[in-house]
């Protein structure tokens, strides 16, 4: 019982702390320091998407994975070419959508779009290996940095 009390004595003083922290930076932002949502689109991020998955990568500004295209050989086929993977993506804001795609090994292609002032990079996929000739299609996972232009001042 003695040992309840010890650690409840212990966590007190950690939670409020934590929570001073909190009221301390909510507080700065609030009394002219940048907002969140505007210190957050100046930053670099790195998002991971499912196809049909959507993300809000800065205020009034969306970033969707459309779709996974693999013509990649699959595991026990027989292949006359190894294929590529790309992604069809769509970045939406205040003057619309506009549709990209991204990939890394595609004949033409690039592994790096800008658009409006936001910058995407492919950085991964999972699974990283085609799927075995008659496996269904796997979830796939896209890891892709985005890169907000500093606002103009």
């Amino acid at each position: 019982m003695n040992s309840s009390i010890l650690r409840q004595l212990v966590a007190l003083p950690a939670l409020l702390a934590g929570l001073a922290a909190l009221y301390a930076c909510g507080n700065a932002a609030s009394q002219g320091g940048a907002p969140a949502a505007q210190a957050a689109a100046r930053a670099s991020a790195v998002y991971v998407l499912g196809p049909g998955q959507s993300v809000a990568v800065a205020p009034g500004t969306t970033l969707r994975l459309d779709r996974v295209n693999d013509s990649r050989c699959r595991k026990g086929a027989v292949c006359v070419w190894a294929g590529y993977i790309s992604y069809s993506l769509t970045l939406g804001g205040a003057g619309g959508e506009r549709s990209f795609v991204l990939a890394e090994d595609m004949p033409g292609g690039a592994k790096t779009q800008s658009l409006n002032g936001v910058g995407v990079t492919l950085m991964g996929v999972e699974p990283a290996e085609p799927a075995a000739l008659r496996a269904p299609p796997p979830d796939y996972r896209v890891s892709l940095q985005v890169d907000l232009a500093a606002p103009a001042r």
